[in-house]
């Protein structure tokens, strides 16, 4: 059920859906979050079923949040990642009204709802000024906020990095393909972030993606600028930014 100072959030992912409430004054899951298997292939309808099984589930009668592995303007779905290609020009947040029985929904890309949790929450909380999340995995994912104010859709892993897109080089996929040691994978990196920060110029980068888990074996060999630290919220940031983002009424 709703409650007052509570919100839902959904992150869609390849593999799994996941939800749950969201305390906004915390950012900690107010119950025990929700997974169900993301369906295959991961169609526009498929997958809005599986959204309105979870929300049910949840006995949840609010508002929405929900992330998804793609551009999102204006609620339409842009480009397609880890889900059916089918999503490109989709109006996403149509589908997933529509699937909830009409209710207010806002729908905006996973990297970008991380980096609004772990800016207000997590890694960046302290920090005042522009704060850039990268999501190291199979692709760099990217959110880009200034005094908590969300630049969306920036996608930064495909920048062109000496002659190569950012994440060719450095994501952590890459790594594991070649097999390169932590010391040549934070020289790609480290390629990686300068060219940032020689752009924007953040206070801070916070460094998300499975690989943040090991974030003491490659972050002390980085040599950029900028100060990097680990994600702090992890597995909950896109639910908790997907909460926040509907409880903003955040639009993308």
């Amino acid at each position: 059920m709703s409650a007052a100072g509570q919100a839902f959030g959904i992150d869609i992912g390849g593999s799994g859906v996941k939800g749950a409430q969201v305390d906004l004054a915390t950012g900690e899951l107010a119950y025990e979050r929700i997974k169900i298997a993301t369906p295959q292939p991961a169609t526009p309808e498929a997958v809005a079923t599986t959204v309105a099984q979870l929300v049910d589930k949840a006995a949840w009668e609010g508002p929405v949040g929900l992330t998804l592995p793609c551009v999102v303007v204006d609620g339409i779905a842009r480009t397609a990642a880890n889900i059916d290609s089918a999503w490109i020009g989709t109006d996403a947040r149509e589908l997933f009204s529509r699937a909830l029985g009409g209710r207010q929904v806002v729908v905006l890309n996973d990297a970008d709802a991380a980096g609004m949790a772990e800016d207000r929450y997590g890694a960046a909380r302290d920090v005042d000024g522009m704060v850039i999340l990268l999501t190291f995995g199979t692709g760099i994912g990217s959110a880009l906020l200034h005094h908590g104010i969300l630049v969306p859709n920036t996608e930064l892993g495909h920048i062109e990095v000496h002659g190569k897109e950012a994440e060719h080089r450095a994501a952590s996929s890459v790594k594991e393909r070649e097999k390169l040691s932590y010391e040549k994978w934070a020289k790609q990196v480290t390629k990686v972030l300068v060219t940032i920060e020689d752009l924007f110029s953040p206070s801070v980068f916070v460094a998300g993606g499975g690989i943040s888990r090991e974030a003491e074996q490659w972050i002390p060999l980085l040599a950029n600028r900028t100060p990097v630290v680990p994600a702090h919220l992890r597995n909950t940031a896109g639910i908790v930014g997907a909460a926040m983002a509907v409880e903003d009424g955040i639009t993308p």
